[in-house]
């Protein structure tokens, strides 16, 4: 895999450095909520700061507003960041998405934001697959590099695309195949089993194909309705109640899955296996978890809904890479270039 240069090599000292960092994180009640992407650019920062960069902007979406909204400015995010990394000589620019240009990947955008600065830091993995002004075309105007974080993801997903130790397991699950059929295509070809659960396997059911075998669930847990109430039991997979939803794997996949996924040497996990944000529907995702955590080899997980469930059960240090990027994870795996990092020269 083309791997861009790093900012490891860049002489900052003296100098003014733009930064794009991932710093979309959810707020509540005007305070941030969940400081994880915060604190994964943490490291790139310290890196400019420690190599006496003389000022580090740093910018960032924030939420999908249409132009310059309250609710997602960015104070909160760099109250934060100044609680983590206090110094003078950071600052956090405005939500680039208020920035009339920002999605068009507008040159004169890119040049606003690079007024004044020396050079450019790409940080923000979960973003490189967009083709934006603070990604691509910035870049293109001050001399870039990639960021820490940004290395590391390249890395650490670019294993998967290599040699890789065997069984290689591709688990599978959310909602709709459509969204994760480049994947499945790339990599499940070269995996010795795949396993997919969630609503992508009931449209697998359903008729959706794909040009080679896959594990699905034998038995689900069904519910009358989509609610977290409703009337709840185990069927098999291919004889669900007339109207019934499967919300989640049953304990005969399980167990199946879970044996699978701890003999493999290699596991890549996307999407859970039911609606895990309820704990009626939440076992199976749990078990897929821990059975990741289990694997004594190299292990992957991607996907917000993924990365949540394996941080909620406190798992996060049992595997190998926890990828910050949802898409950008996605398309990387599927073998498509990244606009944020192809703009970027080569070490």
């Amino acid at each position: 895999m083309r791997l861009p240069r790093s900012v490891e090599t860049a002489d900052v000292a003296g100098r003014r450095v733009l930064v794009r960092a991932d710093l979309n994180v959810p707020l509540e009640d005007g305070r941030v909520a969940d400081d994880t992407r915060i604190r994964a650019a943490v490291p790139t920062l310290e890196l400019l700061l420690e190599r006496e960069a003389a000022d580090v902007a740093v910018c960032s979406h924030l939420g999908r507003p249409k132009g310059p909204d309250p609710a997602f400015a960015m104070a909160p995010v760099a109250e934060r960041l100044a609680e983590l990394v206090p110094d003078a000589r950071l600052r956090v620019l405005e939500n680039t998405r208020f920035l009339p240009g920002e999605t068009e990947n507008d040159p004169g955008t890119a040049r606003t934001l690079a007024e004044g600065m020396d050079l450019y830091v790409n940080d923000a993995f979960g973003s490189a697959h967009r083709a934006h002004a603070s990604t691509e075309a910035v870049a293109r105007i001050l001399p870039a590099y990639a960021g820490l974080l940004l290395l590391a993801e390249l890395e650490h997903l670019g294993r998967l695309l290599g040699d890789i130790e065997r069984p290689f397991v591709l688990v599978a699950g959310g909602a709709k195949v459509e969204d994760k059929l480049g994947v499945l295509e790339n990599l499940g070809g070269r995996a010795d089993t795949v396993i997919v659960g969630g609503k992508m396997a009931e449209e697998l059911r359903d008729g959706a194909k794909l040009p080679f075998s896959v594990e699905l669930p034998s038995d689900v847990v069904a519910a009358a309705s989509f609610d977290e109430e409703a009337e709840s039991r185990v069927a098999p997979y291919d004889a669900l109640p007339e109207g019934w939803l499967g919300l989640d794997i049953g304990p005969e996949a399980r167990e199946r899955f879970g044996e699978l996924i701890r003999a493999a040497k290699t596991v890549f996990w996307n999407g859970p296996m039911g609606v895990f944000e309820w704990e009626r529907f939440a076992a199976g995702t749990k078990a897929v978890a821990e059975a990741v955590a289990a694997v004594e080899g190299y292990t992957v997980v991607g996907g917000g809904d993924s990365v949540r469930a394996i941080s909620a059960l406190g798992l996060d240090d049992d595997v190998s890479w926890v990828s910050t990027g949802g898409g950008a994870s996605l398309e990387l795996l599927e073998g498509t270039e990244l606009p944020g990092v192809a703009a970027i020269p080569t070490a």
